[in-house]
């Protein structure tokens, strides 16, 4: 493992790569944890507040470009940007099978998934992981 060009990356993607390495081990954190009390509560909204960062940072990393300097990937930051504030909206109203749909759908989704493409051969967080 090499963070060296992560280090080296412009700073958009840092703050990406960084606030989304925070979410993930916050939201394995939240996953595993009882649920309802006012540690998941504080946690929850530091997790939504990174999970933003990365939302919006994405918009300007753009080193898959499909349409100009937007990729497919970039959707996934429009859907965190709409569910995370209705997954929020839920918690308020103790819907809790909503928000929890909401939150695990962000997870898996926005996270895992977006997250599996960076390890693709030739990015970056491929580079730090197996070298190249």
């Amino acid at each position: 493992m090499d963070l060296t060009p992560l280090t080296h990356a412009p700073l958009p993607m840092r703050v990406h790569a960084f606030a989304a390495l925070g979410t993930f081990v916050l939201g394995a954190v939240q996953l595993a944890r009882v649920k309802g009390t006012t540690q998941h509560r504080a946690l929850g909204y530091t997790w939504a507040v990174l999970m933003l960062v990365v939302a919006v940072s994405s918009f300007w990393v753009h080193e898959i470009r499909s349409w100009g300097p937007w990729s497919p990937i970039h959707l996934l930051s429009i859907f965190t940007l709409v569910m995370l504030p209705l997954g929020i909206w839920q918690a308020h109203r103790h819907s809790v099978q909503r928000h929890r749909q909401a939150m695990i759908g962000l997870f898996c989704g926005a996270l895992l998934v977006a997250g599996l493409f960076t390890l693709a051969p030739g990015r970056i967080m491929h580079k730090v992981l197996f070298g190249g």
